[in-house]
């Protein structure tokens, strides 16, 4: 059975962390999607991170991929991958696919500000202070 609630404050218990993570509906599972900030965008939009979008520049930062730099194509908001232009691996058969990512294994270089709500949630900390 499938349970989860939004009344749910915290526990020790690892296991109903993951529970929680687990059973979240996909509105919740966006914003486990964030990912951390270059030093510039942090210091230019005064905040951490940002939940993760199409069309970012990333900068990955662990694993196979480490110190490579392009755009997010897709992201499994079911899984929680995050794919990368540069980011293929070759198959046994020799077509190339993309290799999924975690977005705590990235960092954003330069964000995507098409859309302007988006453009005006990040840019609403600068203002406020």
């Amino acid at each position: 059975m499938k349970y989860w609630s939004k009344k749910w404050k915290s526990s020790k218990k690892p296991s109903k962390q993951r529970k929680y993570r687990y059973n979240a509906p996909l509105h919740i599972r966006r914003k486990f999607l964030s990912v951390n900030l270059s030093k510039e965008l942090r210091a230019k939009y005064k905040r951490r991170s940002v939940t993760i979008c199409k069309g970012d520049k990333v900068k990955i930062m662990k694993g196979r991929f480490k110190k490579m730099v392009g755009t997010v194509e897709r992201i499994d908001l079911r899984k929680g991958n995050v794919f990368v232009d540069v980011a293929k691996i070759e198959k046994a058969d020799g077509t190339k696919t993309s290799y999924p990512l975690k977005p705590s294994n990235l960092m954003i270089v330069e964000l995507n500000l098409n859309d302007k709500l988006r453009k005006s949630k990040i840019e609403s900390k600068i203002t406020k202070v």
